[in-house]
């Protein structure tokens, strides 16, 4: 058979009829030892037999995922996921590409429907959602309000694709979260297709696509270019992965949640060193986890570095598809078809990993992370004194305690703040007492008055798909909140609190529960469905914190469920954010404050003055496990998910065209026509090498993809602000970055602009270089625009651990409309890699022990790199001479991050879209 080339297609029969599928068990039969392979690996194999083409999957392919072999591979597989996630941020632009390949093919000549995608795509409009309104029942619907208002025509485009598309499907707002919907609903965990049956996988343009990974569905994050080439029917193609097998044994011990494990695995991967490599997760500790608890790890992935955190198909995910509301036709399924196909775990394996890496779940201890990267795990025991060594050594702070401020604030005349909460009208008052050492405020508003310095919680969050699609913690942290009412205690007046699930169940089970009442009564009231902190719509402060936070420098800080808490992401005046459960979320709105011992002092005080501490309102395991069995339903998943593409009646009612080519507004600040494509030629250009580059910027380590693309909200003076006021778009009409993806020129001012960014060429912390050879500081944007017009190619200098992060597309989108041909770095995380490449510009990798310091770079060079133009392989080594302003050369080889064929081709065209239309347009001519 010319598509079945090891003669294994076979009939299943099942209950639910009889269904084709390639059966890796006759392979084994063949004498392959399949039973020895990961699943994860099985799961490729399988993929990889059943798209075999002889074109873009041969039988060299098949052949080198049939012989991996636990050591590193260096050799290139390919992989067609069975469909693909979308979140708004990234789908928007990835939408606007799709369409404007339409209107490419249409001024060709060809017909503009022949681009549509080839496999289904789900997009779930998660992202924009911001907390303006909290703390008040009205707070979920003025959101949503605002939502629509600032997003009206972004959704009006998206809601337009979902009529032009085929299998193209949009979830409207206020529904939940990519992920958490993916794991709830969308997840199929087998797929049956045209009468065959095969594994669920997928890819999304978002990084944390990993959760459903606890569902034994293989799927990672890749970047917004990638997906768009996956949905018009290219494969991924990525380098045959090692997979380290993690090693649980034991079971978590009272007082311990799925979050403090998975804190705790970030930094066990990250210190282990797992980038670009799959995990997969084993042993007798397996059998004491929940699907809800695994895909808490599985989510986060990207914070370990690893592609994916793979957990097989067992008796655990049967029973969440169950619980889930899933066809107990489709249970049966997935059940007779990973038994009868080598992908159902029984415990038993003897599986050759690479490596493994053991934990005991009976170690893990309560644990937090921060201040700013997801993998610094802190034990909830230690967080007092780490805050205080971290406020001194970051900050250059010296520590006082609060009751010494307060001792101090009263010798130095201060009154006695007000002991309860009164109206607060608009007449503030804002007071520095302490000006040595620890910054300490006073705010009276009206007639309250309170304290908050270095240390103050000025936002508690809990939001996020990682935790909020356990119940586990949501039960958790409701209880902990009706505990807290029964002691008389309340959160403290400077913190901005919010609940935002990803899902509508969990608000389901807490009113079942009775527990709303209570996180509402402690004003952690529903402010909507949707990332909201996590991905940076905190929204903004109260004015009267946010005033005091900026005029006096004050270090205040973030608690939040969420998984990412890099620099200036979860507000850009909070520069310490903490992950935790939601139970300590709660727990810290309470204190208000980090530099606290959760463990030994009061968390606070009832109105009788009498200590309350944490363990006063933890609630048992037994307690929460009895609340859940109560209240979790298949009825709950089947009411919220019966109605997902419905919306309200805003939605209902948004007109969009039929047109099948997209009407693009000139007046447009939110959707333009991207510029990749316009007017492309019809063969791509010879590879050159590159002479007399100037480098943009020289960066350090840890440059994540929140420091690369736009994101959070726009400064009036920065350049991007400044192009929306010369548009006529109002200071308060900005909406975010995230919402402006769309738009090109909106976007590539804003490239390298995170207001934490130090670039070494300037003096300035922020977005700033130092133009060359004039001297002259400015934006990268302005820098990027003068060296355009001069034709001066330009490159970007890097330390270890380069793009990090989200799967963001802008990162690379904004650095290829910047002009930086290449960027040199030491390491790189793997979705960035692949969007530079994606989009055209090299990324080249220093050999190992070299760097920017010991090659003695300034970033005030010139820079020639040649070897590109001639004979370009996979990993080549190419040559760059960095001639500095004495006339003197550092001459030194780096390594072209590029891994296979394919990816010189991408390269070569300037861009994987590009290679796809031209492919496209080859074929109709």
């Amino acid at each position: 058979m010319p598509n079945d080339p090891y003669q294994i297609k076979r009939l299943l029969n099942t209950k639910n009829g009889t269904f084709t599928y390639y059966s890796l068990a006759e392979l084994a039969k063949q004498g392959h030892e399949i039973s020895k392979l990961p699943f994860s690996i099985r799961i490729l194999l399988e993929n990889a037999l059943r798209n075999f083409d002889d074109f873009a999957i041969t039988r060299k392919s098949i052949d080198t995922i049939l012989n991996w072999k636990p050591a590193a591979s260096n050799k290139d597989i390919p992989f067609k996921p069975a469909r693909v996630l979308m979140q708004d941020f990234t789908g928007v632009p990835a939408v606007v590409d799709i369409a404007s390949l339409r209107a490419e093919i249409a001024r060709k000549g060809k017909n503009p429907d022949e681009i549509n995608p080839l496999i289904p795509v789900d997009l779930v409009i998660d992202h924009s959602v911001q907390v303006d309104y909290f703390g008040t029942e009205y707070a979920y619907s003025h959101n949503m309000d605002e939502e629509y208002k600032r997003n009206k025509e972004r959704y009006q485009f998206l809601k337009w694709a979902q009529k032009s598309f085929t299998n193209f499907n949009v979830v409207p707002p206020g529904m939940g979260i990519c992920h958490q919907v993916n794991l709830e609903y969308f997840a199929k965990c087998v797929i049956e297709r045209n009468g065959e049956v095969f594994p669920d996988t997928l890819v999304g343009t978002d990084s944390h696509t990993p959760m459903v990974n606890g569902i034994g569905v293989v799927a990672w994050g890749v970047g917004g270019i990638e997906a768009e080439a996956v949905i018009l029917g290219q494969p991924i193609y990525f380098i045959l992965p090692e997979v380290i097998g993690l090693k649980l044994t034991g079971k978590i011990p009272l007082g311990s949640t799925a979050t403090d494990l998975v804190l705790t695995i970030a930094d066990l991967l990250r210190k282990y060193g797992v980038v670009g490599k799959f995990v997969e997760v084993f042993g007798p500790g397996l059998d004491n986890l929940s699907v809800p608890d695994r895909a808490t790890i599985g989510n986060m992935s990207p914070e370990f570095g690893c592609t994916i955190t793979y957990f097989p198909i067992d008796d655990k995910t049967l029973e969440y598809m169950r619980k889930s509301n899933r066809s107990e036709e489709q249970v049966r399924l997935v059940e007779d078809y990973c038994k009868a196909n080598m992908l159902w775990r029984t415990g038993s394996e003897a599986i050759n990993y690479t490596d493994i890496v053991e934990l005991d779940l009976a170690a893990i201890e309560p644990t937090v992370a921060g201040p700013k990267r997801p993998q610094d795990k802190i034990l909830l025991k230690d967080f007092k004194p780490t805050f205080i060594d971290l406020l001194n050594k970051s900050f250059g702070r010296k520590y006082i305690q609060p009751q010494d401020q307060l001792t101090r604030w009263f010798a130095e005349g201060g009154s006695q703040p007000a002991q309860l909460p009164l109206p607060m009208p608009p007449e503030t008052k804002i007071e520095e007492k302490i000006e040595n050492g620890m910054k300490t405020v006073w705010v009276t508003v009206g007639q309250e008055k309170f304290m908050i310095s270095d240390g103050a919680v000025v936002i508690a969050a809990i939001t996020s798909c990682t935790n909020t699609s356990n119940p586990f913690v949501m039960i958790g942290a409701g209880l902990v909140a009706r505990k807290a009412r029964e002691h008389g205690l309340d959160t403290k007046p400077w913190v901005k609190t919010s609940l935002a699930p990803g899902s509508k169940v969990v608000t389901d089970y807490l009113e079942k529960a009775d527990l709303l009442d209570d996180l509402e009564a402690l004003k952690f009231h529903l402010v909507g469905y949707g990332c909201t902190s996590c991905i940076g719509n905190s929204g903004p402060l109260p004015p009267y914190i946010a005033k005091a936070v900026e005029e006096h420098d004050l270090v205040v800080a973030s608690v939040l469920s969420g998984n990412r808490n890099f620099e200036a992401r979860i507000h850009p005046q909070v520069r310490m954010n903490f992950l935790m459960s939601p139970m300590l979320v709660v727990a810290y709105a309470i204190a208000g404050r980090v530099d606290i011992d959760l463990i030994n002092d009061p968390i606070s005080y009832d109105p009788n003055q009498q200590p309350v501490y944490l363990k006063d309102i933890w609630p048992a395991d037994d307690e929460i496990n009895e609340l859940m069995n109560k209240v979790l339903s298949p009825k709950d998943f089947s009411k919220s998910y019966g109605e997902i593409f419905e919306g309200n009646d805003i939605w209902k009612n948004l007109e969009v065209p039929d047109d099948q080519l997209y009407i693009w507004d000139a007046a447009s600040t939110y959707i333009k026509e991207a510029p990749f494509f316009y007017n492309i030629s019809d063969n791509a250009q010879p590879l050159k090498d590159i002479y007399g580059a100037r480098a943009l910027l020289v960066l350090g380590d840890s440059i994540t993809t929140d420091h690369i693309s736009p994101a959070g909200q726009f400064n009036e003076y920065s350049p991007a602000g400044n192009y929306l006021i010369s548009r006529g778009v109002k200071r308060e009409e900005f909406n975010s970055y995230g919402s402006r993806r769309g738009h090109d020129e909106v976007m590539v001012r804003g490239t390298f602009a995170n207001v934490r960014i130090k670039n070494k060429l300037s003096q300035k912390e922020g977005g700033y270089t130092r133009h060359l050879p004039s001297g002259e500081e400015m934006s990268v944007y302005d820098a990027s625009i003068k060296y355009q017009q001069a034709q001066t190619p330009l490159v970007v200098l890097a330390g270890k651990e380069y793009g990090s992060g989200s799967s963001r597309d802008w990162a690379a989108k904004g650095t290829f409309l910047l002009g930086i041909k290449a960027v040199i770095a030491e390491s790189y995380e793997r979705i960035h890699r692949s969007n530079l490449v994606g989009m055209g510009v090299l990324p080249l990798q220093f050999k190992e022990g070299e760097n920017i310091e010991n090659l003695g770079l300034t970033g005030n060079e010139v820079f020639t790199i040649t070897g590109i133009a001639d004979d370009l392989k996979s990993l080549k080594e190419i040559q760059v001479i960095a001639q500095k302003e004495d006339g003197q050369e550092a001459k030194f080889q780096v390594i072209a991050r590029l891994y296979s064929e394919i990816e010189i081709e991408y390269y070569r065209h300037g861009g994987i879209l590009q290679y796809v239309l031209r492919q496209f347009l080859d074929k109709v001519n």
